[in-house]
C-alpha cells in the first residue's frame, strides 16, 4: 500500500513496520508518504522527523484533485455524519449545527473519480450509538451537503456495500436501505414506497 493523504497518525507506524505500507507501487511519487499534516504521539513525530520517506507539502498541493488523480488505483476513504436515500453526504454539520470543516473529502472523492481504477468510499457505522440511523430518508433541515450525490461512489457500513455511481435514485435508495441497520430498515422502506410508488 501507499499513502497520499491530507493527514495520518500513529496507526500508520505499525503498517510500515510490518511492511504493509511501502509506497513502492505508487506511480506518482513512489516511495514517499505524501501528507499535509500529522497528529499523534511523540513516537510518530520522532519517526517523521528528517525522514526522507515522508513528503510534507501544503494542502493546496496534496489535496488538489489533479494531483490525487495521478495515483492509479487510489482508494479515497472518508467518513460522514449521514447519507440520504439519494446519496447526498453530510459530513460537517448536524442540521444547522456545524461540527467540522469540509477538509479534503470532496478533493479526494473527485481525485479518485478521475484516477485510473480509482474508488471513493464513504465508510461509516450504520447508526449513531445504536440510537439513530446514519442512512436517512432526508438530511436534517439545514445540514450542509458535503459531497453531492453526483460524486458519491461507494457507501460502506458493517452491513455491506452500496455502489451508487451511475445508479438511478430508486436503485440508490434500495442499495442504501439494504446496508442500513436492520432496526431502521422498515421505516426507510416506507419512505421508499411513498417516494417511488412501488413495493420495496
Amino acid at each position: 500500500l501507499g499513502i497520499h493523504s491530507e493527514m495520518f497518525s500513529d496507526g500508520i507506524l505499525k503498517l510500515i513496520e510490518d511492511g504493509v505500507v511501502t509506497c513502492k507501487a505508487k506511480n506518482y511519487m513512489p516511495g514517499k508518504l505524501v501528507v499535509t499534516f500529522l497528529m499523534g504521539t511523540k513516537k510518530l513525530y520522532d519517526w517523521v522527523n528528517d525522514n526522507p520517506a515522508v513528503y510534507m507539502a501544503p494542502v493546496d498541493f496534496v489535496n488538489h484533485p489533479m494531483v490525487v488523480c495521478q495515483n492509479d488505483n487510489i482508494i479515497s476513504i472518508n467518513s460522514c455524519v449521514a447519507v440520504d436515500l439519494m446519496g447526498q453526504v453530510a459530513s460537517e454539520s448536524i442540521g444547522l449545527k456545524q461540527i467540522s470543516g469540509v477538509g479534503g473529502q470532496v478533493d479526494f472523492v473527485r481525485g479518485a473519480g478521475m484516477a485510473k481504477n480509482g474508488k471513493a468510499i464513504m465508510a461509516m457505522p450504520s447508526t449513531v450509538k445504536g440510537k439513530a440511523s446514519k442512512i436517512v430518508a432526508l438530511l436534517d433541515e439545514g445540514a450542509a451537503v458535503t459531497t453531492s450525490r453526483n460524486d458519491v461512489d461507494y457507501v460502506v457500513t458493517e452491513y455491506g456495500i452500496a455502489h451508487l455511481k451511475g445508479e438511478t435514485l430508486r436503485e440508490r435508495a434500495r442499495q442504501l436501505i439494504n446496508i442500513a441497520h436492520p432496526d431502521f430498515r422498515d421505516e426507510l422502506k416506507v419512505e421508499f414506497e411513498k417516494r417511488f410508488h412501488e413495493k420495496f
